[in-house]
C-alpha cells in the first residue's frame, strides 16, 4: 500500500536537525549542542496553574481559537511588548505551538504553484509544511547580508507566482535579527503587492542588544501580515505546545477553519498555563535572557579566539560559524567532529544549500557543557591544522 501514499509526504525528508541528533544520541562520552531545547525548567508558577486547572476540572474542549481570557492575555502582552494590536475576539487563535500556527496559515493562503520566498540558510520545516499545501519553497542567499532577507534580495526575487513572504527572526539557526528600518524597507516595498507576510517571531523575547521589532507594527502592511508567536522559548515551555497566530480578522476568519478542522482547540491544561506565563509570568524571560547573553558572549569569543570567523547573533541562541572544510560538506564534517572530537554540532546544510559549509551550535546548555564542547572543537581544529 506504500505506493498509494501521497506522494508530496513520501517525498519529505525528516528533519536534518533531527536525523543528526538521533545519530548521536547514547553514544559515549559525547558533547552534543544540537537541540534549540531551553534547559531551564518551566517556572514554578506555571507549572502550579497547570496543576490547578487540573484540580478546578478545567478540562473540556475549549473555543477552538482558545480561551477568551488567554486571548486577551496575548492581546495585551504583545501590545505591551511590540506594540502590536490584535483583537482577541477575532484576531487570534491559540495553536499547538508555533508549528501549527505556520501549518494552518500557509494551508490557508497557498494554492498549488504559489511561491513561498525563504532567507536561505532557514530552519528546515518550512519547505515540508509548504510543499505539503501544494506550494513551491523559493531560496534566497543571505550568506553576503550576515543573513538577513532585505527588501533589495526580496524584490529580486519576486515573480506573479510570489504568494507569500516568510521572515523567521530572530533566526534559527542564524541568530540574526533584523532591525526597525531593515523591516521598513520590507513593508515599504510590500505594501504594493498582494503577497502575504508570515513572520515566525517564536525568538522575539530573546533578543540582547536590542528590543525586538515586529513587522506586525507597521500598518501600511497589517492586512497581509500573519505573526506567530509562542510561550515555548519564551518560558521553557516546548512540552505545552502553545503557540499564537494574529492577523487581520478578514484572514483569520478563513484560518480559523482549518485550524478547527486540524486540531479543534490546543490542550486545555497548557492554555492555562499559558495563560498564567502571559500574565504573572510576564517577566519570566529576563533570567533566561541574560544567562543566554553571556553564553554567547562566551561562544563567540572562543571560536574568535580560534580564529573563526562568526556573524554575531544578535538573538535566539544558536551561533552558526563557517567550520567545514571545501572538500567535505556540513553532514560528512559533522560526523568527523562525532568520531574524531566526540563533539555533534547540526551540519549546516541541513538548513538548505545556502548552509554548506556552516555548522550550527547552540548554546541552549549549561557553562560547564558549553566549555567541555568548544574545547573539544579547539583541540581538534590544532590537531588538524594544516
Amino acid at each position: 500500500m506504500e505506493q498509494r501514499i501521497n506522494q508530496n509526504v513520501k517525498n519529505i525528508e525528516i528533519s536534518g536537525i533531527r536525523q543528526f541528533f538521533n545519530m548521536v544520541q547514547g553514544k559515549k562520552d559525547m558533547i552534543s549542542l544540537t537541540i534549540g531545547q531551553p534547559d531551564f525548567q518551566t517556572p514554578e508558577h506555571i507549572k502550579e496553574a497547570a496543576k490547578q486547572s487540573l484540580d478546578q476540572n478545567l478540562t473540556t474542549y475549549t473555543p477552538n481559537a482558545g480561551v477568551l481570557e488567554l486571548r486577551e492575555a496575548i492581546s495585551n502582552y504583545v501590545k505591551q511588548n511590540y506594540q502590536l494590536n490584535y483583537n482577541p475576539q477575532d484576531e487570534i487563535i491559540v495553536t499547538v505551538g508555533a508549528s501549527q500556527a505556520i501549518d494552518i496559515t500557509l494551508r490557508t493562503i497557498l494554492s498549488p504553484g504559489d511561491e513561498v520566498l525563504l532567507p536561505g540558510p532557514v530552519y528546515p520545516a518550512y519547505e515540508p509544511l509548504i510543499k505539503l499545501a501544494g506550494g513551491k519553497p523559493v531560496y534566497v542567499d543571505t550568506r553576503k547580508h550576515n543573513f538577513k532577507f532585505t527588501a533589495d534580495l526580496i524584490e529580486k526575487h519576486i515573480t506573479e507566482n510570489t504568494k507569500c513572504v516568510i521572515l523567521p527572526y530572530p533566526s534559527n539557526p542564524t541568530g540574526v535579527s533584523m532591525d526597525e528600518n531593515e523591516l521598513k524597507d520590507i513593508a515599504t516595498l510590500l505594501k504594493d503587492y498582494s503577497i502575504f507576510i508570515l513572520a515566525d517571531e517564536i525568538y522575539s523575547e530573546l533578543t540582547y542588544e536590542k528590543p525586538h521589532v515586529s513587522i506586525g507594527a507597521f500598518e501600511e502592511v497589517r492586512n497581509q501580515t500573519f505573526i506567530v508567536q509562542g510561550v515555548s522559548k519564551s518560558h521553557s515551555m516546548t512540552g505545552f505546545r502553545i503557540g499564537f497566530l494574529m492577523g487581520p480578522k478578514n484572514l483569520q476568519k478563513h484560518v480559523l477553519k482549518v485550524h478547527q478542522y486540524n486540531v479543534s482547540c490546543p490542550t486545555s491544561t497548557s492554555q492555562y498555563a499559558a495563560l498564567e506565563a502571559l500574565t504573572n509570568g510576564i517577566n519570566d524571560p529576563k533570567e533566561m535572557r541574560e544567562s543566554y547573553l553571556k553564553r554567547r558572549n562566551y561562544v563567540v569569543k572562543r571560536l574568535t579566539e580560534m580564529g573563526i570567523d562568526v556573524v554575531i547573533p544578535d538573538g535566539a541562541f544558536y551561533v552558526f560559524p563557517k567550520l567545514a572544510p571545501s572538500d567535505q560538506t556540513s553532514f560528512d564534517f559533522g560526523l568527523t567532529l562525532v568520531k574524531e572530537a566526540k563533539l555533534a554540532l547540526v551540519p549546516g546544510d541541513a538548513f538548505s544549500s545556502y548552509g554548506q559549509g556552516y555548522m550550527r551550535i547552540s548554546y541552549a546548555y549549561h557553562e560547564e557543557v558549553l566549555k567541555e564542547g568548544l574545547d573539544r572543537l579547539e583541540e581538534f581544529i590544532k590537531t588538524n591544522k594544516g
